[in-house]
């Protein structure tokens, strides 16, 4: 995932980690509605899936918006949290295992053409063997083909790592062995069911050849040179834009542009404005209360995607370690003084999200949550009971207040995102009616994912995270050992420094069972646990939207797992 960061579960305004239809004001606009939903890892049950497919010719440009710009793009490193990097770079540059594709109305992971086959598995003995065979024709940029020694090179680098967004699956690599240039064997020291993950949205595979030896971080962190995908990275302007231009050295089909480029644009009227006036091709925004006005008022300039069953999960993440979040009973009594599903339904109820959220899971996963957190509805009388049998009281202000300090707390966000500003204030509001003080300091998504939540610099969070994968990993999210520094070079995205006893033990057979209903079965006892305790809010999955303007052409559709761009080299100008 990530938030938009990254996880296994990553940010879209955070890190890396459901439907109804779409109403009559989107219909006249065209717009097209992509659904996609799981019955079960790894492939996503049936659907429909609208591409809007425009014939394109040969050249030309684009300027896309983008919403965040990444701290860095060395992508095993925290500094890497915000999916937004991996949309711009390193999904266009960095060759990936697995890739995860539409078949028919499905979205499943399949074998990149990285491999010349796909990979094959074997559990004997307690411990998992995989073998990858590459393909012949994969070259980096600089023409050295691409080696079982990248596949070993980035696996150490990433088990090894003391500075790793997150170690989840590589922390049971027991041996990498390539024994020809061709072929490589990961043996793990046990099962793990989410073995396609290796090598893939996350970090995918580096050369060897350049970085190994070297300071990996100093030489990818402003960007880089090399790519083993359709796209090279021509300049990265920092503030400004990201600008790609085609790989020559591809061996699969080449981008039918000259160029794209990313251009930074953080605050959401002004990029729905640059869109109107044609300075932008096409946006990816976060779903804001009034973004179906602003789309009418672009009449038919724009062409809309829209999905609903999305990898985003937007959450209130409590700082567990941190007053007044270090008590239970104040985590429970806030998810007592929320009105969920009157915020959901205000945000993305006419883009067809009328419920709140009751998992952590997004719903690419559902088939793995429950709906353990349905009974947190907004009840005043249930606050009062519970903070005053926890020793609270209302001072003269009206604040819960103990042993002389007050309920108050500072919440963080994405500065300039109208969505999560909105969603702050009407927080604010039914909090304080609750008796709690919240006050709003929001800041850049580079420092929100890169700084301050992998250090723990908060109390209260507001962003979402994102699924990179069809697979359950809330051991990412909310295991105790996936707290950043919990052991000894240790990193991880809990960054709510979460322990929930007996959860990790659950979540450690979610990651490691094979057996398909054995596995679904500790994932929801993993939720009941999780519920029961309150880490943090859960609050609603996240639509996707994707606005172009009617001189973009090409296969284009929302991948709910990939981003918006995941086709880019398809992409061009229409004829």
């Amino acid at each position: 995932m990530m938030i938009h960061s990254r996880n296994d579960r990553r940010p879209p305004s955070g890190p890396k980690r459901r439907r109804t239809p779409v109403g009559s004001a989107l219909a006249a606009l065209a717009v097209l509605v992509a659904t996609g939903c799981t019955s079960g890892a790894p492939a996503l049950a049936p659907g429909t899936n609208s591409i809007r497919d425009v014939p394109v010719k040969q050249g030309g440009s684009l300027v896309i918006g983008a919403e965040q710009e990444p701290d860095c793009a060395d992508w095993i490193s925290t500094c890497a949290g915000s999916i937004w990097g991996t949309y711009l770079m390193q999904a266009q540059t960095i060759p990936q295992v697995f890739k995860v594709v539409q078949q028919g109305n499905t979205w499943v992971p399949v074998a990149s053409d990285l491999m010349a086959a796909t990979p094959t598995t074997s559990v004997a003995d307690g411990r998992q063997t995989i073998t990858y065979t590459l393909n012949p024709a994969a070259v980096w940029s600089d023409g050295q083909p691409i080696t079982s020694a990248d596949l070993k090179y980035t696996a150490l680098q990433i088990r090894d790592g003391k500075d790793v967004f997150t170690q989840t699956g590589y922390d049971l690599i027991d041996s990498v062995a390539t024994p020809d240039p061709r072929t490589a064997v990961v043996t793990l020291k046990s099962p793990y069911a989410n073995w396609r993950q290796l090598f893939g949205a996350d970090y995918g595979v580096l050369p060897a050849h350049l970085l190994d030896g070297k300071d990996r971080n100093a030489l990818m962190k402003n960007g880089y040179t090399f790519s083993g995908g359709p796209w090279k990275i021509a300049s990265w302007v920092r503030g400004t834009s990201v600008t790609l231009v085609p790989n020559e050295r591809y061996w699969g089909p080449k981008p039918h542009l000259d160029k794209v480029t990313f251009q930074f644009t953080t605050d959401t009227a002004a990029e729905f404005q640059a869109f109107a006036s044609g300075q932008l091709d096409a946006l990816y925004p976060t779903p804001q209360l009034d973004v179906l006005s602003q789309i009418n008022s672009l009449g038919g300039s724009a062409n809309m995607q829209v999905e609903t069953r999305t990898g985003n999960l937007q959450a209130l993440w409590m700082n567990n370690s941190t007053f007044p979040f270090d008590s239970p009973a104040v985590r429970q009594a806030l998810a007592y003084s929320i009105d969920r599903g009157a915020i959901v339904h205000k945000l993305f109820g006419s883009l067809g999200v009328a419920a709140p959220a009751q998992s952590f899971l997004s719903p690419l996963v559902s088939a793995f949550a429950s709906e353990d957190f349905a009974g947190y509805r907004r009840d005043p009388a249930k606050v009062q009971q519970i903070m005053t049998a926890a020793g609270w009281a209302k001072n003269g202000d009206g604040i819960w207040a103990k042993d002389g300090r007050a309920a108050q707390f500072t919440i963080v966000s994405l500065a300039g995102n109208q969505s999560r500003e909105l969603t702050e204030q009407i927080l604010q509001s039914q909090l304080r009616q609750a008796g709690f003080k919240m006050t709003i300091k929001n800041t850049s998504a580079a420092n929100l994912f890169g700084k301050v939540a992998p250090a723990g610099d908060f109390q209260l969070g507001l962003w979402t995270l994102t699924d990179t994968f069809p697979e359950p990993t809330l051991d990412a999210t909310l295991a105790s050992t996936s707290i950043p520094g919990a052991v000894e070079g240790s990193s991880g995205i809990n960054f709510i420094r979460a322990k929930i006893p007996g959860l990790d033990e659950l979540l450690g057979r979610v990651r490691t069972e094979v057996d398909e209903t054995a596995r679904i079965q500790a994932s929801r006892q993993a939720e009941k646990l999780i519920a029961e305790s309150v880490p943090s809010l859960p609050l609603g999955a996240v639509p996707n939207i994707l606005l172009t303007g009617k001189g973009v052409g090409g296969p284009i559709s929302i991948n709910p797992v990939q981003g918006p761009f995941w086709n880019l080299a398809e992409w061009g100008l229409a004829k």
